[in-house]
């Protein structure tokens, strides 16, 4: 593979990772400022939130699909080309479907909410659209 190739699948793994990323600190921040809408830590406290009982399954349920995102910006780095193409797309829509069950309770909510939405669908968009980069459109020659 060709310098201009190696570039070329280089920052397609770095854009994809980056906006992992970004979709992760939207996620972050998200439930860190739940923190401190009034009622939210002592409803938790109650072992019960929004009618549901907090389990250790749904904890550990929980954790795994925390784990997707955050496994994905390494893995945006490390896996090959074609692993790496559908790992993004599909977990990005794994993640999309979670993130619209999940729904909104107030402005602050949907406000993150769009912006992790329009993070993970363009993760999908852009792996759709990364093509192999032994792909004949890559040209080295110089045109003048």
């Amino acid at each position: 593979m060709n310098l201009q190739k190696q570039i070329l699948t280089m920052e397609t793994k770095a854009k994809l990772s980056t906006l992992w990323m970004f979709y992760l600190f939207n996620t972050i921040f998200r439930d860190i400022h739940e923190f401190i809408e009034p009622g939210f830590i002592e409803q938790a406290m109650t072992g019960t939130f929004n009618g549901i009982q907090i389990t250790e399954q749904l904890l550990l349920f929980g954790g795994f699909v925390a784990e997707v995102p955050i496994a994905m910006v390494l893995l945006s780095r490390l896996l090959p080309y074609g692993a790496n193409r559908w790992a993004n797309i599909i977990a990005a829509v794994v993640t999309l479907a979670f993130e619209i069950n999940n729904g909104t309770t107030d402005l602050d909510d949907t406000f993150h909410m769009v912006i992790e939405i329009a993070a993970l669908s363009f993760i999908v968009w852009s792996a759709w659209r990364w093509r192999t980069p032994d792909h004949k459109r890559y040209s080295t020659s110089q045109e003048a």
